[in-house]
């Protein structure tokens, strides 16, 4: 067990630090620049479909303006996630990720629908499109979307909220390399229903990938264990601590797309000294990530004390 020395208390909550890639430089220039790239790439989408008149190129211009509210949103969270607790939010501001989330995945699915819809109107009656102008506006959108995804795929493994931005960005690279494929068989084929086909297939696959999206912020929101997390390993691993009998009213909820919390009860035979608190806390956070441990203990010579009030010191 570690050694750290902590006050004497049975009620130890201890925050290990965590690296807050909101606060790096290259984080805020991976946003700053993807904004930049991909705003410029939308109006030049929404343009080049507009002119050429394919459906598939203005569904995808309508995906990647929710990608740029969605980079918008994310950057936004991690600031919010930074700031300090206080005596309104005691626990921070860190679910701004998850929120973050939820309506990234509404934008994406309310706009995607819509032009799917017109997509599967217009299936039956479709139009002649200039393919050359979509495979090059395409061919924009699979470079600037490939830069995005490498300058987010520095710090993605540190922040959820950010892998999710990263993969989002990742997607369209292969949404835009699928637009450059249907309009070079168009061109080869005259087969011009493969455009509002392209965009409802398009559609459906981001339209799935954002269903997902929501279903997990919104279980995260109504405090599920995070997925990373098998809250019955946590249990074992506590039960096997030589020191503890009991293990009950065991809790794990997300604070954030990066930090995770926990409250427990153990039973233990003897009063528990502050290295058995330290190290219990630092096992949860290294064996699992839980960096907010709440550990209440509860010793068989105080009979009837189910509180954090009976500490190791009191009567």
């Amino acid at each position: 067990m570690a050694s750290a020395k902590l006050p004497d208390s049975s009620d130890v909550r201890a925050m290990s630090p965590h690296v807050d890639v909101g606060l790096h430089s290259d984080v805020n220039r991976s946003f700053k620049y993807a904004l930049i790239l991909n705003v410029g790439f939308v109006v030049a989408e929404f343009i080049g479909g507009m002119w050429s008149g394919s459906l598939a190129l203005l569904a995808d211009a309508a995906h990647n303006l929710t990608d740029v509210l969605g980079l918008v949103i994310a950057w936004g969270a991690l600031f919010l996630g930074r700031r300090e607790p206080s005596k309104r939010f005691t626990y921070g501001l860190g679910r701004a990720s998850i929120l973050s989330a939820m309506v990234n995945a509404v934008l994406i699915l309310v706009g995607v629908g819509a032009l799917s819809w017109e997509a599967f109107q217009t299936l039956f009656t479709p139009q002649a499109i200039p393919a050359g102008i979509v495979v090059w506006v395409a061919l924009i959108g699979v470079a600037i979307n490939g830069v995005s995804a490498f300058m987010l795929s520095k710090s993605h493994k540190h922040d959820l909220n950010l892998r999710g931005a990263y993969l989002h960005m990742l997607s369209d690279t292969a949404v835009s390399v699928f637009v450059v494929l249907s309009a070079l068989a168009i061109m080869f084929t005259g087969w011009y229903w493969l455009d509002p086909l392209s965009a409802i297939l398009i559609g459906f696959v981001i339209s799935w990938a954002a269903f997902k999206l929501l279903v997990s912020a919104v279980e995260l929101g109504m405090d599920k264990v995070p997925p990373s997390i098998d809250i019955a390993q946590v249990e074992t691993w506590l039960f096997a601590l030589p020191e503890v009998s009991s293990v009950h009213d065991l809790h794990v909820w997300a604070l954030s797309t990066t930090k995770t919390a926990l409250t427990v009860h153990l039973e233990i035979s003897e009063k528990p000294g502050s290295e058995f608190l330290r190290g219990v806390a630092d096992g949860l956070d290294h064996e699992f990530g839980i960096g907010h441990a709440t550990i209440q203990v509860e010793t068989a010579m105080q009979e009837g004390c189910a509180t954090t009030q009976c500490a190791p010191n009191g009567p």
